[in-house]
């Protein structure tokens, strides 16, 4: 006979270690680490907690394991499409092993960063760091407190999740040149990305290779209004292509640039990163680099939790998983035409 419970009172393990004649400590076991016990204890616990509605309590849980069931997402900029990947990719992952995902907007501030993670910290089983703005010293102290995957950081005796852009950036210059482009242009984005400094020194590597003039213009956020002063900046170079830091300033540069009546590609070809949703949608349609972004969220989360289910130190886990990056082929590239780099846009 199931003992009566008082009206209103959550159900707790002493509810269940009642209606199924085994001691509290027992349940406990069958629901928090069900390889310890047998089976059919197991079972019979599970099937009491369904009838009894039992909810964990995963605040208690945390006081008596010290976890938390809790990760942390940080990202630079919660409005970038290009974090919706990483953020569906961590949050699918992270339910799948019934973990409750906190997502983070650092407001592109290492400062934020710091400062959310300590303050969370008691809260957190470990965090991912999506493109984080900390140096390398910080976010190596970082991940000596907290458990910690970053997305596209490389630093030694951190764990790390790379989306390859660099090798995609050399796809980017390879067809520029095929097209015969011979004056290229990198917009830059923002001065603390470790990214953005990747993909500027891939390229300067590329058009070396195929002996081609390379500059950069910026730094720029790499938001859609932005987009507006790095058109500007491009059309004062008089070259005939341009790579962007990411989509979303591809993007804003190809609204100014109809603004003002400049043909793309005719007069200038642009290259965008990432392949953002969108970036098929706008006129002319965005040739841009393909990254596997929801696929580096779900690596992070498996990294992350493995090292928290073996409890291993950094050094005994895989340190970095690269993930490839290819060209997508769109209508914003194509031969410069006779007349095309004139800085006045006509």
């Amino acid at each position: 006979m199931t003992p009566v419970r008082e009206r209103g009172r959550p159900v707790t393990i002493n509810d269940i270690a009642a209606a199924t004649g085994v001691a509290a400590s027992t349940v406990s076991r069958a629901l928090t680490k069900p390889g310890r016990v047998s089976t059919a204890t197991r079972e019979r616990v599970e099937a009491a907690a369904r009838e009894l509605n039992y909810i964990p309590n995963t605040q208690a849980r945390a006081l008596t394991s010290g976890r938390t069931q809790t990760i942390a997402v940080l990202v630079s900029d919660v409005t970038n499409p290009f974090y919706f990947g990483i953020i569906r990719g961590t949050h699918q992952a992270l339910k799948a092993a019934g973990y409750a995902q906190l997502l983070i907007d650092s407001e592109d501030s290492a400062e934020v960063e710091t400062q959310m993670l300590h303050r969370m910290r008691q809260s957190l089983d470990g965090a991912i760091l999506a493109a984080s703005r900390l140096s390398e010293r910080a976010l190596t102290l970082l991940a000596a407190e907290i458990p910690l995957v970053t997305i596209n950081r490389n630093i030694r005796g951190v764990q790390s999740v790379m989306i390859d852009t660099p090798s995609g950036i050399a796809q980017a210059v390879e067809h520029l040149a095929s097209l015969g482009h011979r004056d290229l242009i990198y917009v830059s984005g923002p001065e603390r990305s470790w990214p953005n400094e990747a993909r500027w020194r891939a390229m300067r590597t590329a058009a070396a290779k195929h002996g081609l003039l390379v500059r950069r213009v910026g730094p720029f956020h790499g938001s859609r209004p932005s987009g507006t002063a790095a058109a500007d900046a491009v059309l004062n170079t008089r070259a005939t292509a341009c790579v962007v830091f990411n989509d979303l300033l591809a993007i804003g540069m190809l609204l100014r640039l109809r603004e003002r009546g400049v043909r793309v590609p005719a007069d200038l070809s642009i290259v965008g990163c990432d392949d953002i949703f969108g970036a098929d949608f706008c006129h002319p349609p965005l040739t841009t680099l393909t990254a596997p972004i929801g696929q580096a969220g779900r690596v992070a989360v498996a990294m992350l939790l493995s090292r928290l289910k073996d409890l291993s130190p950094p050094d005994a886990v895989r340190r970095t998983v690269v993930l490839p990056t290819h060209l997508t082929v769109r209508e914003s590239t194509g031969p410069p035409q006779a007349g095309a780099g004139h800085d006045d846009g006509s």
